[in-house]
């Protein structure tokens, strides 16, 4: 294993304890929203849809699976725009509390579960999760690349933390500065601790479908990928 890549844990997020306050959830995904900006979660992600945009038809759809705040599908939908690509953005998550504030970045809200959507097969264009695969353990992760990939009609994808001492460390120390909450502090670092090298996220894909894409390594320690299903 490289010297910079930690072994995988999965330690508990708080966030992922159901009795957590809403305030703090949205306080915390507040915080993940800014940092999708600064650490180039966003950015990763329209890096790997700049392939993706020129296979869509003039008025697609998108479905952002796990999609917090809406803040990562609302930049898709605005730069779209400037591609002459008008795309309509459902955003799903299994929290209530996150649905109605991510009302105002989406096209439609949902909430309901990432290992059975509640969309009919080849129903949506562009399928789509922005650090959301590390959440799933083992046949947890394989149901949510499989439902992904049952409802996608043009492509899937996925971008992901790479797992490093480095990202986890960067996290930790800038997140002083940034003000971020402690309870975001700490799931920072164990979602990095249970992030993807680009192997681990593609064995992962080919595990669960059968087909092992190309998988980038993007800057802020991202991991991206996309296919088309078949």
């Amino acid at each position: 294993m490289a010297l910079f890549t930690p072994p995988r844990r999965y330690d508990s997020e708080l966030l992922d304890d159901p009795a957590v306050d809403d305030q703090l959830v949205i306080r915390s995904v507040s915080d993940i929203v800014r940092s999708n900006t600064l650490f180039q979660g966003t950015g990763a992600v329209l890096a790997e849809l700049n392939d993706v945009f020129p296979h869509l038809p003039p008025n697609a759809t998108l479905l952002d699976v796990g999609t917090g705040m809406g803040d990562i599908p609302w930049h898709v939908q605005q730069t779209a725009a400037q591609r002459g690509l008008t795309i309509q953005t459902i955003g799903l998550d299994a929290g209530i509390v996150l649905v109605r504030n991510a009302q105002a970045r989406l096209s439609h809200g949902v909430c309901g579960d990432a290992l059975r959507l509640p969309f009919a097969n080849r129903s949506v264009d562009v399928v789509m999760c922005s650090q959301v695969l590390h959440h799933f353990r083992n046949d947890a992760a394989l149901t949510l690349v499989q439902e992904m990939h049952r409802v996608a009609r043009v492509a899937v994808v996925i971008s992901d933390l790479r797992r490093s001492w480095t990202a986890a460390a960067g996290f930790w120390l800038a997140s002083f500065p940034l003000r971020f909450h402690p309870v975001t502090r700490h799931d920072g670092v164990v979602s990095v601790m249970r992030g993807f090298t680009p192997r681990e996220l593609a064995d992962t894909i080919h595990d669960a479908i059968g087909i092992r894409p190309h998988v980038h390594q993007r800057i802020g320690f991202r991991v991206t990928t996309h296919w088309t299903p078949t």
